[in-house]
Order: structure tokens, then C-alpha cells, then sequence
């Protein structure tokens, strides 16, 4: 080799990681913000990437994803969302459920703002409305925090006549009374006794378990809440040893041993997030992106599960079921 050609070569090699670097610094980046943990949340961050890439944004190639984690604890979400609003983020994805909207809407006026949450964006204060939500916020609602009377009902059907049911709620889920209230209301029109138990933390849970227990619950419904999606191996091997027919809000805890689930596919609600992000990134104002209302609920049965701790699923249950785990 060419001496010449030698220092050329040598000098490119040496320029390439400052490129690379400038390339880097050049990207969006995109805060990421959840109420959840990363250990259980590894399929809908790879259905958050796969929404972005169809807008044509692939993480470490043209667009830089920064995560913040809250491990099921909303109070840290405050400081996790200054964060990204000191780092002067392109867009929020506020993911997770309401607390890391209303956290990530408390930090910023400017920033765009893409929430996926179980509410009323409207009542909670987020949008003006679902057509023109106004101001630097829009996203994906899916209604989950409304349907605890409809998972009563199933738990009901899977566990009838049982005499007293555990509901398990989380009080500093800001919907949390909202839900204790449809729970209640729905629970008095067919006569049906329900024992609460409250938990927002890990010691709380323990003592949440042993109200339960004390009560002599023939059933258990697991309210729709982020804290409960970051402990739900806890939570299924509680229901496990108490051998308790039980209800949860999404397909995941099916998957891992949960007798049934009844919510919405949380990788759609979170690559519909990603498309709107990635829609957010091309200049697309969140103020002309009407709220997405994603409503296909599934329910999900896990036969393997029922057949280990002797409980019988009706033929009802069965036809009414859009995926049966064997």
C-alpha cells in the first residue's frame, strides 16, 4: 500500500467516530416516559419502535429514544419528566397510563406531547377536546379505567356464586376512585359483596394480600392500574396459592399465568403512540392530531392455568373468548 493512500485511509478511520458522534448529536430525540418498569415492558417498547418506524424513524439511525422509567412509582414521574424537559427533548411519549401524561403536561407548555392513557383525556384535563385537542398534547385513549363493571361482570360468570370478591386499587392512581366507584355501583345492582384493598407499594401490597385473605374472598378482580402491570408476577402468584379464580386488566397477565384477562392489545395502543410521535417528529402540530380512541377489547383465557387450580370455565366464557392459552 501507497503511503499516501495509507494516511488517507488512517485519517478516515480516525474521522469516523466524530462523525459519528455529530450524527448523533444531529438526531431527535425522543423522551420516553413511563410509568412502568423495563423488565415487563420489553414488548410494548418494541411495538413503540415499530410505530416510529413506519414513520420512518428507526432508533440510533436518524432518531435517539431517551427512557425514563418510574418502576410503578408516580412519584417519581415529576422529576423524570423535568428531566427530559432540561435535555429539551423533540417530543414526549407519555406512556403508561394517566399519572405520566398529567406528570409530563406539569412540565412543559412547549414541548410536543404524545400520551397514551385508560381515561377521558377531556375530563382529565388534558385535550379540549378529541377532534381539536388545542395546546401541545394529543395521543391515544383506551378507555381500560372504565371497564372494571364490564370485568365483574366476567368474573362473575367465571366464579359464580361466590359470596364476597377482592377488588384490588391503587389510591394514588388519580381514576382510582372513579373505579372503586363503577366497582361499587355494579357490585350493588346484582348483589354482589365486595371486599377493597388498597396498595401503592410493595409493603402495601403484602398487607393488601393479607385484607384479602382475612376477608375470605372466593374471587379476585385486579383493577386496571400501571403499579399493579409492574407486580403482576406478584399479584398471579398470590392468586395462585389462595387458588383463586381472578380478573386482570390486559393479555400479558394471561401469558403469565393468570386465569383472565379482559382490556385492550397494549402493543396497538403503543405502536399507534409511536406513529404519532413519528408524525410529531415531520412537524405535524399535536393540536391537529385528533385523540386516537382504540376500543377492540380482548379476552383472554388461560386454560392451563384454570385447570391447575380446578376452576371451570363455562362454555359461555369459552365462546365469548378471543384467545384461549393451552
Amino acid at each position: 500500500m501507497r503511503r499516501r493512500e495509507f494516511i488517507s485511509i488512517a485519517a478516515a478511520a480516525t474521522a469516523w467516530p466524530f462523525v459519528a458522534r455529530a450524527q448523533q448529536a444531529n438526531m431527535p430525540v425522543v423522551g420516553f416516559l413511563s410509568t412502568r418498569a423495563p423488565e415487563e415492558s420489553a414488548d410494548v417498547v418494541e411495538a413503540f419502535r415499530s410505530g416510529l418506524k413506519e414513520r420512518g424513524f428507526v432508533d440510533g439511525q436518524n432518531v435517539k429514544i431517551e427512557f425514563r422509567w418510574a418502576h410503578g412509582d408516580y412519584g417519581h414521574l415529576p422529576a423524570l419528566a423535568s428531566e427530559l424537559v432540561r435535555a429539551q427533548v423533540a417530543v414526549i411519549a407519555a406512556l403508561g397510563g394517566d399519572p405520566s401524561a398529567l406528570a409530563a403536561r406539569a412540565a412543559t407548555t412547549t414541548i410536543p406531547i404524545v400520551f397514551a392513557v385508560g381515561s377521558d383525556p377531556v375530563k382529565e384535563g388534558l385535550v379540549e377536546s378529541f377532534n381539536r385537542p388545542g395546546g401541545n398534547l394529543t395521543g391515544v385513549t383506551t378507555f381500560t379505567n372504565l371497564m372494571e363493571p364490564k370485568r365483574l361482570a366476567l368474573l362473575r360468570e367465571l366464579a359464580p356464586g361466590v359470596p364476597v370478591m377482592g377488588a384490588l386499587v391503587n389510591p394514588k392512581f388519580p381514576p382510582a376512585a372513579a373505579q372503586a366507584r363503577d366497582i361499587e355501583e355494579a357490585g350493588r345492582a346484582v348483589g354482589q359483596r365486595i371486599v377493597f384493598a388498597n396498595a401503592s407499594a410493595d409493603a402495601e401490597l403484602d398487607g393488601a394480600f393479607e385484607t384479602l385473605v382475612k376477608a375470605g374472598i372466593g374471587a379476585l378482580m385486579v383493577t386496571a392500574d400501571p403499579y399493579f402491570d409492574t407486580r403482576r408476577d406478584r399479584i398471579i402468584a398470590f392468586a395462585a396459592r389462595q387458588r383463586l379464580p381472578a380478573i386482570y386488566q390486559f393479555r400479558q397477565f394471561a401469558l403469565a399465568g393468570g386465569v383472565l384477562s379482559y382490556g385492550l392489545s397494549f402493543t396497538d395502543v403503543y405502536r399507534q403512540a409511536g406513529r404519532y410521535t413519528g408524525m410529531v417528529l415531520k412537524g405535524t402540530k399535536p393540536a391537529d392530531l385528533p385523540v386516537d380512541q382504540i376500543t377492540k377489547f380482548e379476552l383472554v383465557i388461560n386454560m392451563k392455568t384454570a385447570r391447575a387450580l380446578g376452576i371451570k370455565i363455562s362454555d359461555n366464557l369459552l365462546s365469548l373468548a378471543d384467545e384461549v392459552i393451552e
